[in-house]
């Protein structure tokens, strides 16, 4: 079957135009950045420069048809494409056939993040680490970053530490958690898993199971834009019971997959449903699809009746539904499965998204034979890192989304999983890198950097807030066009915009240097 690409939100001609508008002015706004920020403008800076402009300019290109969603969000990842090392371009591994999920006759696909690392990684010197304390010392000396603060910065062409304040001191994260989360599930599952919701006959009775398989992106609407739909699982098993001349079973559901306490330490929040393997949208009980929203108490069973109205809708009769645990020799009526998780990585860090995070986590303990539950997510994270040769000295995992305050993470891991997420040998970590939110355009970063800062568009960064909690971790093309992972980490502060503008003006400086001792940095 194949899985047209996730469109996240559905985008009218309308907003398109717009869209396109707004691109256009930014694309202006990083043009007159680029070229007057540094005096010393050379052909590769200018080529560097001129690259993120034109990423930025196709993403309001193709807005209508499909590479990015309406809010910039890199798709182009995924599928087979970030499993296979093929170098970009414009068809994901050249398989006819929509292997890309780009429908016929559609714009083919911007170019994909390996090729643009590949030409980055070479480009230029590296910085050295006097030049990169004459940028950055000031600013993580400034009060607005609370009283404690650690930061690194890794060549990503080589993974060399060149800066480090801190690096080594373990402290809370927040929602940079989900860049280990990310790495961690593709290395354990894989960038082309999908999560499979379906429904099942139980032997001998006139009992239909919708069993939950750990999908938060499962919806209900009309148009499911790509993702798996509870509508067609509906048709699906409305065919089947039709088949085997069953028009009125009973109607159970099963969420005996995941393990332990259902709700997370800070819930009820509106920034989190209850971690269930079965919910529709999120659970969310209003028409959004991120940000924080009033979610259901009960995802799973709200999942079920919604299921029995679409049933019933379809001719089929049944009973309220009940909780119930699938018979292993249980019939398969119809399935429905997510995007790949290369899609669901991205989407997860361009919009912070906390119930895809807890749903990742737990899908990296079920591959990796752990419970799923909190604790089992979180040593199979901490496992699967580990066996990557990260280092994990002080670390802590507490949950996938970095809501916990129990997390804990160093400087030089953020920065070590970024680069791992860009190594050439690595293409199935390549979704990290292109979910990463973008300086000025994109994700939580849309609306993070002013008109003039050097970052915008050449910074890609997971952002991480919670009270008293302020983080950075990201790259971002240096002077030079060379190719940096950075991650900054705050803690005990007290004004968050002034937290978030002084780390943003850490990755900026990065931006506006090559950083070397013999070099003005400022």
């Amino acid at each position: 079957m194949v899985v047209p690409e996730p469109r996240v939100w559905p985008v009218a001609r309308a907003h398109a135009v717009r869209a396109a508008r707004t691109a256009q002015a930014r694309v202006e706004r990083v043009a007159r950045a680029v070229t007057a920020r540094s005096p010393r403008l050379t052909t590769l800076r200018y080529t560097a420069g001129a690259a993120a402009v034109g990423v930025v300019l196709a993403a309001g290109a193709v807005t209508v048809a499909g590479p990015y969603d309406s809010t910039g969000q890199r798709t182009a990842e995924r599928d087979r494409a970030a499993a296979l090392d093929r170098q970009g371009g414009t068809d994901h591994g050249g398989d006819s056939g929509g292997a890309s999920g780009t429908a016929q006759g559609a714009p083919r696909p911007a170019p994909s993040a390996p090729s643009v690392l590949a030409g980055l990684r070479g480009a230029g010197s590296a910085p050295d680490g006097h030049g990169l304390a004459g940028a950055l010392d000031d600013l993580l000396d400034e009060d607005t970053l609370g009283s404690d603060r650690a930061a690194a910065v890794v060549d990503v062409a080589t993974g060399r530490l060149l800066y480090g304040k801190g690096a080594d001191d373990a402290l809370v994260p927040a929602s940079t958690t989900k860049i280990a989360t990310a790495v961690a599930a593709l290395s354990a599952a894989g960038a082309d898993h999908r999560i499979e919701t379906r429904t099942v006959l139980q032997p001998d009775a006139k009992e239909v199971v919708l069993v939950g398989g750990g999908d938060p992106t499962l919806t209900a609407r009309e148009d499911a834009e790509g993702y798996a739909s509870l509508r067609t699982l509906a048709d699906e098993t409305a065919a089947a019971l039709r088949e085997r001349h069953l028009d009125e079973v009973t109607l159970t559901y099963d969420t005996s997959l995941y393990k332990g306490p259902v709700l997370h330490p800070i819930s009820p929040n509106t920034n989190i449903a209850p971690v269930t393997p079965l919910m529709v949208d999120e659970a969310r009980l209003d028409d959004s699809r991120s940000g924080p929203a009033d979610r259901s108490t009960d995802p799973a069973k709200d999942a079920a009746d919604r299921f029995q109205e679409l049933l019933e809708d379809r001719g089929i009769k049944t009973d309220a539904p009940d909780g119930a645990k699938a018979e292993k020799d249980a019939e398969t009526l119809g399935s429905v499965s997510s995007p790949p998780l290369s899609t669901l990585v991205e989407r997860m860090l361009t919009s912070s998204d906390n119930d895809i995070a807890e749903a990742l986590a737990r899908q990296t303990a079920l591959a990796s034979g752990e419970p799923a539950s909190f604790e089992g997510a979180g040593s199979a994270i901490r496992a699967g890192l580990e066996d990557l040769g990260l280092p994990l000295k002080g670390v802590r995992f507490a949950d996938g989304s970095g809501l916990d305050r129990d997390d804990r993470l160093t400087a030089r891991l953020l920065t070590a999983l970024l680069a791992e997420a860009a190594a050439a040998d690595h293409p199935e970590l390549r979704s990290v890198v292109t979910g990463m939110p973008i300086a000025g355009f994109t994700g939580t970063l849309r609306d993070r950097y002013a008109d003039a800062a050097s970052g915008t568009g050449l910074v890609r960064a997971k952002t991480g807030t919670l009270t008293g909690v302020n983080s950075l971790a990201g790259t971002v093309v240096d002077a030079d066009g060379r190719l940096l992972a950075f991650a900054f980490l705050a803690n005990g502060t007290t004004d968050p915009a002034a937290a978030q503008r002084t780390l943003d003006s850490g990755a900026s400086a990065l931006a506006g240097c090559g950083c070397r001792e013999s070099t003005d940095p400022r």
